[in-house]
This record gives C-alpha cells, sequence and structure tokens, in this order.
C-alpha cells in the first residue's frame, strides 16, 4: 500500500513539477502560463497531449521535438524526475500532513525561483508574495514562536537592505524580500541554518566557475536559488544540524 502511495505521489509531483517549466519558460517572456496550448520553443508548433506526457514524452521523442527535431532541454527533463522525488521526500518526513502538502507547495515555488533567478537575475514578487503565503501555513504548522519569527525576519533582511545602501546593487532587493520571508517562516535559528547552507553551497558554486574561467572575481551570480536550498534544506533538517551545533559546543567546553 506504501508502494501505491508513493508512486501516487512521484506522478503528482511529476505532474506539477512539469507545469512549473511552463512557469519558468514563459512567466519572463510576459506569455500567460494558463491559458493557451504549450507549444514547442523552436517552432512553435502547438504541441499535442501525447507530446506532453511528463517523462514519457522525452523519452519516447528521444530528448527531441517532433515537428522540427530540435533538441529539449535536458534540464525540464531533470526537472520533472525531481519533482517527482521532492514530493516523494515531503510524504516520507512528514507522512500524509497538510505538512508535507505545503512543503512540497513550497519547494516548487523555491524551483520556479531559482531557476527564473538564474536565467534572468530576477526574482518576482509574486513569488514573494505567494511564498509569504505558504510560509505563514508553515509558521501556523511549525508553531514558530512569534518573537523568533519577528527576529527571523529582520535579523539578516535588515543588514543587507543596510548595506545594500552603502554599496548599491551589492544584494538584489528580491533576495532581501526571500530572506525576510523566510526568516519569518522558519524564526531565527533555523534561518541561520539555511543561510549558512545557502552560502556555503554558493560558495562551492562560484568557486567552480571562477576555476573553469565562467566568472570573474567582481562578477555577479544569482544568490536566490541558494538562499532556496539552505531554507528548505533547513526546513526538513535543520534541528539535526542545531543539534550537532550544540554536541559540538557540548564537546569543547567540556575539553577546553
Amino acid at each position: 500500500m506504501n508502494n501505491i502511495i508513493y508512486f501516487f505521489t512521484f506522478c503528482i509531483g511529476v505532474s506539477i513539477a512539469s507545469f512549473i517549466n511552463v512557469v519558468i519558460y514563459r512567466l519572463p517572456l510576459n506569455i500567460s502560463f494558463i491559458n493557451g496550448r504549450s507549444f514547442c520553443p523552436h517552432c512553435h508548433h502547438q504541441l499535442h497531449s501525447f507530446d506532453l506526457i511528463p517523462i514519457f514524452s522525452f523519452l519516447f521523442l528521444r530528448g527531441k521535438c517532433r515537428y522540427c527535431s530540435k533538441t529539449i532541454p535536458l534540464r525540464d527533463f531533470l526537472l520533472e524526475l525531481f519533482g517527482g522525488g521532492i514530493a516523494m521526500l515531503c510524504l516520507h518526513h512528514y507522512s500524509i500532513s497538510l505538512m508535507a502538502f505545503l512543503s512540497f507547495v513550497l519547494a516548487m515555488v523555491f524551483v520556479a525561483i531559482s531557476f527564473i533567478d538564474f536565467d534572468t537575475m530576477e526574482i518576482y514578487d509574486s513569488f514573494i508574495v505567494f511564498s509569504l503565503l505558504v510560509g505563514v501555513l508553515i509558521n501556523l504548522c511549525i508553531k514558530t514562536p512569534i518573537v523568533e519569527s519577528l527576529i527571523g525576519f529582520l535579523i539578516i533582511s535588515l543588514p543587507m537592505y543596510f548595506i545594500n545602501i552603502l554599496f548599491k546593487e551589492c544584494f538584489g532587493g528580491g533576495d532581501i524580500k526571500l530572506i525576510a520571508v523566510c526568516g519569518m517562516m522558519l524564526g531565527y535559528k533555523y534561518l541561520i541554518v539555511g543561510m549558512i547552507i545557502a552560502i556555503f553551497v554558493a560558495g562551492i558554486y562560484a568557486f567552480s566557475l571562477m576555476v573553469r574561467h565562467r566568472v570573474k572575481r567582481n562578477d555577479y551570480i544569482a544568490f536566490g536559488p541558494f538562499i532556496c536550498i539552505g531554507v528548505f534544506t533547513s526546513l526538513l533538517y535543520g534541528e539535526y544540524f542545531l543539534d550537532f551545533y550544540t554536541l559540538c559546543y557540548r564537546f569543547v567546553q567540556f575539553y577546553f
């Protein structure tokens, strides 16, 4: 029975991730992602239903458009698999509950934010507002104390805002808003965990780009995706990071 539930959860996750793919492509181009049939971005031929089956259509078509034979981005296929995997992860972590649903919705919003930020270096306010609505519900579910939420809202976003005033375009405005919303959702403790993860992963990514001469030292990289990675990881596993920190702190106190 559990396998059946996980299978259907995977299918739902894949389907929603397929829709998120449409949002990622259309929103920056100011094309409605609600109205209008799907089409090939290369030849603009309208796609039929059998061309739009998540995962399977990509495999059957061998990663190419049926009508113009142009390559379908592998990213679309991997994102659909990722959506299914994340759906199962949320179900495994929270079981069948409202929190499993909300964490998956948040993950899909974060996916849209991440890919659009990678492509355009911009985080849309509509995503911030939607993240805020989901974040409020998650906040109520995990019962984050109000004081911790207020501190979380300001503890990182406010210093980043003032730094942005002193050094223009040091951080993106969308990054600051996103961090504020995530701080309200998680509270300052878990936000700090998430930001440490974000900075660590972003540092590795930036270093790899510099080694491959893809960017220079003074170039900008999109930070939104790493905020999303850090915050979502902290949402699911932040307590383990905090327990590990507490253990290390007590160890140092005891021996030193």
